[in-house]
């Protein structure tokens, strides 16, 4: 279910938002991330993910999140779920702090191993670029969110 603009404004002056991410690790380790367009998080590197719709079910927003983030579907039993966290921005996409609304998201984060040989062709849609990252790397860059590092603080 989409909301209006409106709507939605109100929303997120209102109430937490609930979503998913994922934490997207190639056979070496290697974590999936790309350089969000779109506010909160602008600029950041993040992990892939999305909210979840009202009236629908985890396993369908697991679906559709996949298919939409990574270019591909899979099912949420063949991720392992990392926990339950909140993030919190100063501004949201209605624009920059103190102009606009802040965020507060409720995220289940889970983890999704592919297996060797398994390839992914993400569209561009809410990220312009894509990089596999080391996690020594990810937790060293300023470049990478906060709120993507700290899902490799959960004991994979």
């Amino acid at each position: 279910m989409h909301l209006d603009s409106d709507r939605f404004r109100q929303v997120v002056t209102s109430a937490p938002l609930v979503s998913i991410d994922l934490l997207v690790c190639d056979s070496d380790g290697r974590v999936l991330l790309g350089q969000r367009l779109n506010r909160p998080a602008i600029g950041y590197w993040f992990v892939p993910g999305g909210r979840i719709y009202k009236n629908e079910t985890l396993d369908a927003a697991f679906e559709r999140i996949t298919l939409v983030e990574l270019g591909r579907t899979f099912r949420r039993s063949q991720a392992r779920l990392l926990g339950i966290y909140e993030h919190f921005y100063e501004d949201s996409v209605f624009g920059t702090q103190g102009e606009a609304p802040d965020t507060h998201y409720v995220v289940a984060g889970y983890r999704l191993d592919l297996p060797a040989g398994a390839s992914l062709t993400p569209p561009r849609q809410q990220h312009d670029a894509y990089l596999w990252w080391e996690a020594e790397a990810m937790l060293a860059s300023p470049e990478v969110h906060d709120n993507s590092k700290a899902y490799l603080h959960t004991p994979l």
